[in-house]
């Protein structure tokens, strides 16, 4: 049993298994992120089930593609750890064009919010982050 347990660990460990320190800054990012997302709560939002969490660099942009309806108003809220600064959150339509959101931004968090006229698939640019390398979290909330 041993040699069959040392190939399967042989082929996994190339899919990169996430550390401790990893883990927590995945979780502590989600956090901020849930933090920020609470606050549109207040406003109606119901926060919507899932987040995204990955690592970025400075002077990078993460792209997500998220499906949006026409008649509903969404806020994309990131969060990172505390080491980070200057987040930014921006939509774009399907061509790729930027599109006008409200904005709050500060320090380890950002948000956007957009309400679409039309149905369909947009994207959710993330950073650029003015600090050394960090992970973070992306929820929305919609009404």
């Amino acid at each position: 049993m041993k040699p069959i347990f040392l190939a399967l660990l042989a082929a996994v460990a190339p899919l990169g298994i996430l550390s401790a320190a990893d883990v927590d800054s995945e979780v502590e990012a989600r956090k901020v992120a849930l933090d920020l997302a609470g606050a549109f709560s207040n406003d109606g939002f119901k926060i919507r089930d899932g987040h995204w969490t990955g690592a970025i660099k400075p002077g990078e942009q993460t792209i997500l593609a998220v499906n949006l309806y026409a008649g509903n108003q969404y806020w994309f809220s990131v969060g990172a750890v505390a080491k980070a600064k200057n987040f930014a959150v921006r939509l774009y339509d399907e061509a790729g064009k930027p599109l006008l959101t409200e904005t709050y931004q500060d320090e380890e968090k950002a948000a956007a919010g957009f309400s679409p006229t039309t149905s369909g698939q947009y994207f959710v640019g993330i950073g650029p982050v003015s600090a050394e390398p960090n992970t973070f979290c992306l929820v929305y909330s919609y009404k």
